[in-house]
């Protein structure tokens, strides 16, 4: 089996609104994400929404409103199967979404002030982190949490 992704037209345009995002115009990116949301819907492909939300909640100017779409990406992956992951690419786990997703909600519930749910979610993504790949993305995702735990006034372990 290869490890090559299969053509899916919707993940195409989230890649592009997403690197559009990181190089130039993060307006325009917010923008092209959230009509994928649209047209993708509440009940449409757990992969796509998990993702176009995941990213969505990047380019948010507030944090009440990156929590909101940081919380509808865990929702999606909730709702999403390894047999769908690895329609996109066979070696896609939903269970190595699951560190990163956690991570997030610890990050933005701690700098709106919310120490109880930082600590949850930064419990649970280190619960997680055994199930990221050993590649660059599990490092850097097993990295942040040891970052975010080192920075973290209300980890009181």
């Amino acid at each position: 089996m290869t490890d090559q992704m299969t053509p899916d037209p919707t993940m195409t345009r989230i890649v592009e609104a997403v690197q559009l995002g990181r190089t130039s115009n993060a307006a325009e990116a917010r923008e092209l994400l959230t009509v994928l949301w649209d047209e993708i819907g509440p009940a449409g492909d757990a992969l796509h929404r998990c993702t176009v939300a995941h990213h969505l909640a990047d380019l948010q100017d507030t944090l009440d409103a990156e929590l909101s779409w940081d919380e509808r990406a865990l929702a999606a992956v909730s709702e999403l199967t390894d047999e769908r992951t690895r329609r996109h690419l066979p070696s896609l786990e939903v269970r190595a979404f699951l560190p990163s997703l956690h991570l997030n909600l610890a990050d933005c519930h701690r700098r709106l002030g919310n120490a109880g749910p930082a600590r949850e979610h930064l419990a649970r993504a280190r619960e997680h982190l055994d199930q990221l790949p050993d590649d660059p993305y599990g490092e850097m995702i097993r990295t942040a949490v040891r970052d975010f735990d080192a920075d973290d006034p209300t980890d009181h372990r």
